[in-house]
C-alpha cells in the first residue's frame, strides 16, 4: 500500500463541492472520510421535504459548458442525458407578457446565434443590433474586462436599448449572478455569456434537471464513495479542526479524530467559524468575512393533474412595483411525471419580494402566471409553498475578492462555490472547486 493510499482526509461539508472533493481525493487513492451535519448531502442544492412530499430547497438551470459536473455525475453512474432535460439556449416570454420569444436553433456556432437573432420575436431593429453589437465586441475583446465595473455600467458602455436589458440582460444576469446588474460584476458575467451566448451549440444548451437535486448526484455521490471504502457521516457537524504535530484534529462532540489532511468544504460563515482560531488564517477569515449573500426564494404551486405551461420553462417580465416578483417559471410535471401539475416560480435576489410574507408572495406569483398565461385558474393553486434559502448564494459583486483553494496551512484546502473562479456561485464551480482542492492535497492536475 502506497503513502498515498495511506493518507487519511476529511472532508468537512457534504455540499456539492464537499461530494465532488470527496470523489476526486478518492479516485487518487486516498482513504476519505465526508462529515456533513445536516441528515442528507447537498447543501443548498438539495430535496426537503414539505406537504408530504419532497421539494428541491431551490430550481437550478445548468449549462451544457458545465463539463466538470457533467463528468462528475457520470463517475458516480448518473447518465446526464436521463437525468437531465437538454433543450437549447433560450429566453421565451409568454404571450400575456409582452416580451419576446428567442430560441437558438441546433446549428454550428456562431451560426445558431444568428438564427436565433434574425428569428427572434418581440425585439425591434435597434434591439437586434444592439444584441449583435455586445456580442461581437465581447467575443472580440475575449469576454474581458481591463477593470471590473457593474453589469449595468456595461450595458450603457455598449449602448444596450431598454427593451433588451429589461428583457434578457436583466433576468439573465438575475438568473447567473443572483446579484441585480447594478451590483454584480460585469467580469463575472461575461464569463457566463462566455459559455452561453459566445459558445459551440452544445456548450450553450440550457439543461433542466428532470430529478430531484438528491438524485442528480449527491445520493449517487455518496452509494458511489462508500462502495468504494470510504466513510460518509451525515448528522455529525464538525465543531472545531486545528494541526497538531503533521496532522489534523476534527472534533464533533465530544469525538475526536485525526486526518493527515482536510478539505474545508462548509459554507464561507461557518468555514470562518472553524478557521478563526488557528493561526495564520486572519486573511482568509477576513475576506470570508466581507462576502454579502443574496437569497433566492421558489415559489412552488400545485394545480390539477394535467394543467400545463407551453413550454418545461419560460421567463416572467417581473415587476416589483406592481407586485410580480417571478423571473422564471418551470413546469415541473413536463420534466418529471411524479409533480404533474406543479409550477416552481424563481425569484432571484429575493430580498424585497421576502418583506411580504410568503402567503402574500405565493398570492402574487399564482396571479403573475394567470395574467401572463392568460389562464384565470392559475390565480387559484390547490396549495403552495415558499421555499427560501436566505444565503443561497454570494453578491458577486465588481473585483469581489475570493479565497484560492490553497491555504497557507500544510495539509487544508478549501472548496466550495465562493472559492476563486471565473464562474459565480452556481454548481459547476462548487464542483470544480471541490476538484481543485482534491488536486491541491494530491499534488495533481485537474482532470
Amino acid at each position: 500500500m502506497s503513502a498515498a493510499e495511506r493518507q487519511r482526509v476529511a472532508v468537512v461539508g457534504g455540499g456539492w463541492a464537499g461530494c465532488a472533493a470527496a470523489v476526486a481525493l478518492l479516485d487518487a487513492g486516498r482513504n476519505v472520510t465526508l462529515f456533513e451535519a445536516a441528515r442528507t448531502l447537498g447543501g443548498r442544492a438539495r430535496a426537503i421535504e414539505t406537504n408530504g412530499r419532497l421539494l428541491d430547497n431551490g430550481q437550478h438551470i445548468m449549462l451544457g459548458a458545465y463539463a466538470d459536473t457533467l463528468r462528475l455525475m457520470r463517475r458516480v453512474g448518473v447518465d446526464p442525458k436521463r437525468a437531465l432535460l437538454r433543450l437549447p439556449l433560450q429566453m421565451r416570454y409568454p404571450a400575456g407578457d409582452d416580451g419576446m420569444d428567442f430560441v437558438a436553433p441546433r446549428l454550428p456556432a456562431p451560426l445558431h446565434m444568428l438564427a436565433a437573432l434574425l428569428r427572434a420575436r418581440g425585439l425591434e431593429r435597434a434591439d437586434k443590433l444592439a444584441l449583435a453589437r455586445f456580442t461581437t465586441t465581447a467575443r472580440w475583446m475575449g469576454w474581458q474586462l481591463h477593470h471590473d465595473c457593474s453589469v449595468a455600467e456595461l450595458l450603457v458602455r455598449y449602448d444596450q436599448t431598454e427593451r433588451l436589458v429589461r428583457l434578457m440582460w436583466r433576468p439573465l444576469c438575475l438568473a447567473a449572478l443572483n446579484t441585480p446588474p447594478e451590483r454584480a460584476s460585469a467580469q463575472v458575467f461575461l464569463a457566463v455569456l462566455r459559455d452561453s451566448l459566445g459558445a459551440h451549440r452544445a456548450a450553450s444548451d440550457m439543461l433542466i434537471p428532470r430529478v430531484l437535486l438528491d438524485a442528480l448526484f449527491p445520493q449517487a455521490a455518496r452509494q458511489h464513495l462508500e462502495s468504494r471504502g470510504a466513510t460518509v457521516h451525515t448528522g455529525r457537524r464538525i465543531d472545531a479542526l486545528g494541526p497538531d504535530g503533521g496532522t489534523w484534529c476534527l472534533r464533533a462532540g465530544a469525538d475526536v479524530q485525526t486526518f493527515d489532511a482536510v478539505v474545508l468544504a462548509a459554507p464561507p460563515w461557518q468555514a470562518a467559524s472553524l478557521l478563526r482560531p488557528l493561526d495564520g488564517t486572519a486573511g482568509i477569515v477576513g475576506t470570508l468575512d466581507a462576502l454579502d449573500y443574496e437569497p433566492i426564494a421558489t415559489v412552488y404551486l400545485q394545480y390539477a393533474p394535467g394543467v400545463r405551461l407551453p413550454l418545461p420553462f419560460c421567463a416572467l417580465a417581473d415587476a416589483p412595483s406592481a407586485n410580480r416578483w417571478g423571473q422564471f417559471v418551470f413546469d415541473r410535471g413536463q420534466l418529471d411525471p411524479g409533480q404533474d401539475g406543479l409550477l416552481a416560480v424563481v425569484i432571484s435576489g429575493a430580498d424585497p419580494a421576502g418583506d411580504i410574507g410568503q402567503e402574500a408572495l405565493a398570492e402574487a406569483a399564482a396571479a403573475q402566471l394567470a395574467a401572463a398565461f392568460a389562464q384565470p385558474a392559475l390565480a387559484t393553486p390547490q396549495w403552495s409553498r415558499v421555499i427560501t434559502e436566505k444565503r443561497a448564494t454570494f453578491a458577486c459583486a465588481p473585483a469581489l475578492e475570493r479565497p484560492a483553494n490553497a491555504t497557507a496551512l500544510p495539509g487544508l484546502a478549501l472548496a466550495g462555490d465562493y472559492t476563486a473562479s471565473d464562474y459565480p456561485a452556481t454548481l459547476e464551480a462548487a464542483v470544480r472547486s471541490g476538484v481543485a482542492a482534491a488536486a491541491v492535497l494530491t499534488g495533481s492536475k485537474r482532470p
